[in-house]
């Protein structure tokens, strides 16, 4: 018999207390987290106890001693890798999918999540002009985003080549082409591997990551040619938003070119694919809509808690096709809609698309475009002031929400990224690009806003003039 919610209140009234108390410490906390896994694991660890304690004395030890290992990725202040922070309707719904506890995998079990993410798919390809009928489903992060997408691309362009890899494998199987930009994001790597087709054909980019149309061109010829005369399968896979310089591929151009080749095209749009919703952005998505699959990451440009990717199916029969089973005690009905399972890698899943239901009610066209738009200015106004800065360079054209800064040679940039680490007042990540160490500066969190750009523009500035000095 249910116990009803009394076995739960103290718990969940401390971990509100702590919820709280954590996010009001964002404005003014050390972003980096002040000690490390090493050190944690003795207190967290140890021998397994004989004896529990009561929930909400395990949630009391739990935060306290969790704070000190903790980054403030929430803060407006957090300038890493591209990850955003949380909007506070998506926050709160994460919560109630937690209480709710739904398995979401089934229309019929679950109606209420799945009609939630059917509505959350459709205002998404609203919201970005995406093919009405497309397919939407909603898995952990970009990287399963992707691979979904490929998933589908795979089983669809060995179909048209008469083979089905659902049966047969891939042994055997006619030989897929991968063509990539230079600059695409790992990710992508990685979902070729997990789907057995190995290395890409790398065709070269721009100075700010863009792919070259006419490489591309030129490559899918040489590699027709190199078919011995039987169609050769081939995929296309082009980049929404650069990670260190925010630069979008010429998706109009790029994707004719792919069509006129017979290519599959797929878009990894992990925190670009969100420019489409600002018209005076609409340069930069040009085309989008004439690709085949699009992925993104919802914790990035909207703001949901982790972990919630999307991907997008012009092709529905693709996609479950790739992504679905049947086994016997799934009833399902065929003429419904899909089910949530049969278009993501997962039967188990928590409700992810409710929190990105909860984001799009509560911001609506109107406030998405206005969240990128913050983001981009947040950006450019970054790039402004840090290039005034003795010594700064700004390495990207800031079209988007990234900016890349080098200070001379790479030990001086190494040597100021890390200063600004220790410092604390603000995060800015690390990396290499173009045969350069730089300091990346990612804008992904909503609530950055004035006094956080002044915040960074102050540790930039010292922490140059402590490596100088």
């Amino acid at each position: 018999m249910s116990k009803g919610d009394e076995p739960f209140r103290d718990a969940l009234d401390a971990a509100t207390r702590h919820a709280r108390e954590w996010l009001e410490s964002q404005p003014t906390r050390h972003v980096g987290p002040r000690t490390t896994a090493g050190e944690l694991e003795a207190v967290f660890g140890g021998p397994m106890p004989d004896d529990g304690l009561p929930a909400s004395d395990v949630i009391d030890y739990l935060a306290a001693n969790a704070e000190p290992g903790l980054m403030a990725m929430p803060s407006g202040r957090f300038f890493g890798w591209v990850i955003g922070g949380t909007l506070p309707a998506a926050m709160a719904a994460d919560w109630l999918v937690s209480a709710w506890d739904q398995n979401s995998f089934l229309r019929a079990a679950t109606p209420a999540t799945a009609a939630i993410e059917a509505a959350a798919g459709q205002w998404f390809l609203d919201l970005l002009g995406l093919p009405e009928a497309a397919d939407v489903g909603f898995v952990t992060g970009a990287t399963m985003a992707n691979f979904a997408g490929l998933s589908a691309a795979r089983w669809r362009i060995l179909e048209k080549a008469g083979w089905d890899v659902n049966s047969d494998g891939l042994t055997g199987a006619p030989a897929i082409r991968c063509l990539v930009g230079q600059e695409r994001h790992d990710s992508i790597d990685l979902a070729l591997r997990y789907l057995g087709l190995g290395k890409p054909i790398v065709v070269p980019s721009d100075r700010q990551g863009r792919i070259d149309a006419a490489e591309l061109d030129c490559a899918l010829d040489r590699t027709l040619g190199a078919a011995s005369g039987s169609p050769a399968p081939l995929l296309v896979c082009l980049q929404a938003g650069n990670v260190h310089s925010g630069a979008f591929d010429p998706f109009q151009q790029a994707i004719t070119v792919a069509k006129a080749h017979g290519a599959w095209v797929h878009v990894d749009g992990a925190f670009g694919l969100w420019a489409a919703a600002v018209p005076e952005l609409a340069g930069l998505t040009a085309g989008l809509d004439l690709a085949d699959s699009w992925a993104t990451d919802a914790h990035k440009t909207l703001n949901v808690p982790y972990d919630c990717g999307i991907v997008a199916l012009r092709d529905a029969e693709a996609l479950q096709a790739a992504m679905s089973v049947n086994p016997s005690y799934m009833i399902r009905d065929a003429a419904q809609a899909a089910d949530p399972f049969q278009l993501v890698p997962e039967l188990s899943r928590r409700a992810r698309g409710v929190p990105v239901w909860a984001a799009l009610k509560s911001l609506g066209r109107n406030g998405v475009a206005a969240q990128v738009r913050n983001l981009v200015s947040r950006a450019s106004q970054l790039a402004q002031q840090l290039s005034g800065l003795d010594g700064a360079e700004v390495l990207n054209d800031v079209g988007y929400t990234q900016v890349s800064l080098a200070f001379g040679d790479d030990a001086t940039t190494r040597a100021v990224t890390a200063r600004i680490i220790a410092d604390g007042l603000v995060w800015m990540s690390g990396s290499r690009w173009q045969g350069r160490d730089v300091l990346r500066i990612s804008v992904s969190n909503w609530t950055t806003d004035d006094g956080d750009v002044e915040a960074a523009v102050a540790a930039v500035r010292t922490a140059l003039a402590a490596v100088r000095g």
